[in-house]
């Protein structure tokens, strides 16, 4: 496992990329099918990273308790190398109920995480709905919350804040740093 943190060149007020990956729930799906949300928390994650692990509580409750902003976790990484983040091990993990985002998507190409700029596990991005069909831009990049370890209890969760602001119409004022996780396993 490496650790490393996010460093996007993606900025607040950005267009978001677009993406259009399989779920596994058998859809394929564009950021445009988010369009009905006033926001989009874009997670680029996988399985078998104990930082990305440590968060799956954290996006499943977030998933729950917002019903006008969708948790998408895209898993970008190489599952040849990491089989535990094959597509197959994604069903089992959202069968299982231990993943339930609204969406949870693969990359196989890694593209979608090469355009957002992500670079570890967990890495976040919060999308505003701009104009509310779907000209998302980007309005939080940064930290889900203060446990920097997978090991770590959170005191303070920076997320739901960011969200918070981006459903009310206002700028996300939070810059608590960057993410930190697994460094992507490139395919």
């Amino acid at each position: 496992m490496v650790q490393t943190d996010s460093d996007s060149e993606l900025a607040r007020g950005d267009a978001a990329p677009d993406f259009e990956l399989p779920g596994v729930d058998g859809d394929t799906l564009a950021l445009a099918d988010f369009a009905g949300y006033g926001a989009v928390l874009v997670v680029f994650t996988c399985n078998h990273c104990p930082y990305a692990q440590a968060k799956f509580d954290l996006l499943n409750r977030v998933a729950a308790e917002y019903d006008d902003c969708a948790v998408v976790g895209i898993n970008p990484n190489d599952a040849e190398d990491y089989p535990e983040d094959s597509f197959e091990r994604m069903v089992e993990y959202v069968e299982s109920g231990e993943v339930a985002y609204d969406a949870y998507l693969r990359d196989e190409t890694a593209e979608a995480a090469r355009a957002y700029g992500a670079v570890c596990t967990p890495d976040p991005f919060l999308l505003r709905n701009a104009d509310g069909a779907g000209a998302f831009t980007l309005a939080y990049h940064g930290r889900l919350d203060d446990a920097l370890n997978p090991d770590d209890e959170a005191t303070e969760v920076y997320v739901t804040d960011a969200i918070d602001a981006v459903l009310a119409g206002d700028d996300v004022p939070l810059d608590p740093g960057p993410s930190r996780g697994c460094s992507i396993k490139w395919p």
